[in-house]
């Protein structure tokens, strides 16, 4: 059966395609589109994703029928520094958190990832070619 056909008898099938993503797009580029992702979901003025931003890009995120309490379930399972909300580097832990698959080869990511001091995520590499 293929895989295709599996989702439809299973809705809650899960797909991992993070690991192909950075097979693919290589660690900088992949970082960089799990930057973008975050900047899509987040508060413009507070500058995290809040539950009122989530809420608004349910949408966006195919997830219009979702409840109040799943946002904030979803929030919690991100927020390490118990704000209600999610930062860049707490939203990037959660997306490796949440893949399996990437979770086997995050050692290998996670060691050219650099914090910097507003927990902003960037790839080694890139902060290489600006020194």
């Amino acid at each position: 059966m293929s895989s295709s056909a599996m989702a439809i008898d299973d809705p809650f099938l899960f797909e991992d395609y993070f690991p192909s993503m950075v097979e693919r797009l290589g660690t900088d580029a992949f970082i960089g589109e799990l930057c973008n992702g975050f900047c899509l979901l987040m508060d413009v003025e507070k500058g995290l994703i809040t539950f009122e931003s989530l809420r608004r890009n349910t949408f966006v995120l195919g997830l219009e029928e979702m409840r109040d309490e799943e946002i904030v379930c979803m929030l919690a399972e991100g927020d390490l520094d118990g704000d209600g909300a999610l930062n860049q580097m707490e939203f990037c832990i959660l997306m490796f958190r949440l893949s399996p698959g990437l979770m086997d080869q995050s050692k290998r990511c996670t060691d050219e990832m650099v914090i910097d001091e507003n927990n902003h995520v960037a790839s080694l590499s890139y902060v290489n070619n600006l020194v």
